[in-house]
């Protein structure tokens, strides 16, 4: 007998029949022997739908009263599974996040968590009842407020929740087969990775790749647990996040382990370029300009300094961030021009990011060359290029994203011969 966490992303519950084929996914888990905690989002839409209700009510809304709303759509998808499998005959127990033990600190909106007590979920469980947990929220000892823990938050929770439970596995599951070496949705002949690194899929969220968030990642990771990604709609083998030392369940020992170089390609449409131009080329400057955008809460990801003009001495210095950043970055940027000395501020948000990831890029040369040559023969002009031990990322224009990732994908022999299925359209 092992101990399943699973997770239900919105749009494996987005409605009453799908809540029933959870349910019999989950009840048919029960049945093989093993004990099943599972975290759960809100149906389809519900959150977007929530916060766009709350803006129309007040345009800056509360940030607890919002944590309290937003909330409600997680236990409202707990509560009608757990009636779902009653019905089939097995004892569910539904839980919020605060009485699954999620202790979070105080930041409303997109709390971390600090503890996970599962005392009732254990109690469940030795009682012989499947536990369903709502994600996506905790609970702040100091204050006493429920809290939401933002962008991947169910995912996190799920992580969470197997790292306290020793549990055997954690399955997140969503609406298409695993890890894809490309988003199907994208590149339609992406090839699913039957293993992958944890430091690779890492990178991959990083930057862009959705199937699952970063802070779920980053969180199995550090607390050794094992996560299987995999469709609601199929019963297929999905994809292993292997971390340091992990290894494959013993049924599945012999499955064939990837050693790619490249273990995938993601895209990103959701950044912002801002260039400050006309800055003096002494030292310090640059030091000025990040410091005022770290004060206004933007997430910095990559940047270029252009060489400085001789008739001039200054110089352009460029940086993306998220678009939802893009305009707090310029305001901040633009109250203190006079003092940093630069001439304007140019604001573009037509670009999109390509990252080719793999930690085979340590050791095999050539990975750059062949990225660069793919993109130069699709006629694709490059922005700014970053790079780490394992990944290279450039900036592209936006409406160029596609064809370059078509184009990289093919060039690095990631392509399958068949098309990847996507069930629900959405990716989560």
């Amino acid at each position: 007998m092992a101990l399943i966490v699973q997770k239900y992303g919105g749009s494996s519950v987005a409605d009453a029949a799908s809540i029933k084929r959870v349910a019999k996914r989950i009840v048919d888990t029960r049945r093989a022997g093993h004990d099943v905690v599972v975290a759960v989002s809100a149906m389809g839409d519900t959150t977007d739908e929530l916060l766009d209700l709350a803006h129309q009510v007040a345009p800056i809304p509360a940030p607890r009263e919002l944590d309290m709303l937003l909330s409600s759509g997680e236990r409202i998808s707990m509560a009608l599974l757990a009636m779902t499998i009653h019905s089939m005959g097995f004892e569910a127990r539904s839980f919020t996040g605060s009485q699954a033990g999620m202790i979070t600190d105080s930041h409303h909106g997109s709390a971390r968590i600090v503890d996970v007590t599962p005392v009732r979920v254990r109690e469940a469980l030795d009682e012989g009842a499947i536990v369903i947990v709502a994600g996506f929220q905790g609970f702040n000892r100091d204050t006493r407020d429920i809290t939401t823990l933002g962008r991947g938050g169910s995912d996190t929770t799920a992580v969470a929740l197997a790292a306290a439970l020793n549990a055997d596995v954690c399955e997140i599951y969503s609406d298409v087969d695993g890890i894809f070496t490309a988003d199907p949705r994208v590149v339609p002949n992406a090839r699913k990775l039957s293993t992958i690194s944890s430091e690779e899929m890492l990178e991959l969220a990083a930057n862009g790749a959705k199937v699952l968030y970063i802070r779920a990642v980053e969180f199995a990771r550090r607390h050794n647990v094992l996560i299987h990604a995999r469709s609601t709609f199929s019963s297929n083998e999905g994809t292993y996040v292997l971390g340091e030392g992990q290894t494959l369940p013993h049924n599945l020992e012999g499955a064939a382990m990837e050693e790619p170089i490249v273990a995938g390609v993601a895209t990103d449409l959701g950044q912002a370029k801002i260039t400050v131009a006309g800055v003096p080329d002494v030292p310090g400057k640059a030091a000025e300009i990040f410091k005022i955008v770290a004060k206004s809460g933007a997430n910095v990801d990559m940047i270029v300094q252009n060489v400085s003009a001789a008739a001039t001495n200054r110089t352009d210095i460029s940086f993306t961030v998220p678009k939802s950043d893009a305009a707090v970055a310029l305001r901040a940027l633009a109250a203190d021009q006079a003092e940093v000395g630069f001439e304007n501020l140019v604001h573009d948000d037509q670009i999109g990011k390509l990252s080719v990831v793999g930690a085979g890029m340590r050791v095999h040369s050539g990975v750059s060359a062949t990225l660069f040559e793919a993109l130069s023969t699709a006629g694709i002009n490059i922005e700014m290029i970053s790079t780490s031990e394992i990944r290279i990322s450039v900036v592209l224009r936006a409406d160029d994203i596609m064809v370059a990732a078509k184009a990289v994908h093919t060039a690095y022999g990631l392509d399958s011969e068949t098309e990847a299925i996507v069930h629900a359209g959405t990716g989560r």
